[in-house]
């Protein structure tokens, strides 16, 4: 089950879980859309893997399957 990151790795933004900016790789790395599109150029800078929409958990099972809470952010 995806962990549904708080905040983007880059530059901290707040991502909730029903946010559309949200991206991440299949390592979870998650990053916002200004930064996954923008500096990034679409790639994950720790895996150098592909960047997606993060899907949104439906709103009914948020309570039973919470988001993560704990932010991440990457080394530079």
């Amino acid at each position: 089950m995806l962990k549904l990151k708080p905040n983007c790795e880059a530059c901290d933004a707040d991502l909730p879980p029903e946010s559309l900016a949200a991206r991440i790789c299949s390592f979870e790395c998650t990053f916002c859309a200004d930064c996954a599109e923008g500096a990034l150029g679409g790639a994950c800078p720790n895996c150098g893997g592909e960047l997606v929409k993060r899907p949104i958990r439906p709103a009914a099972l948020l309570e039973k399957y919470p988001a993560s809470t704990e932010r991440v952010l990457r080394k530079r």
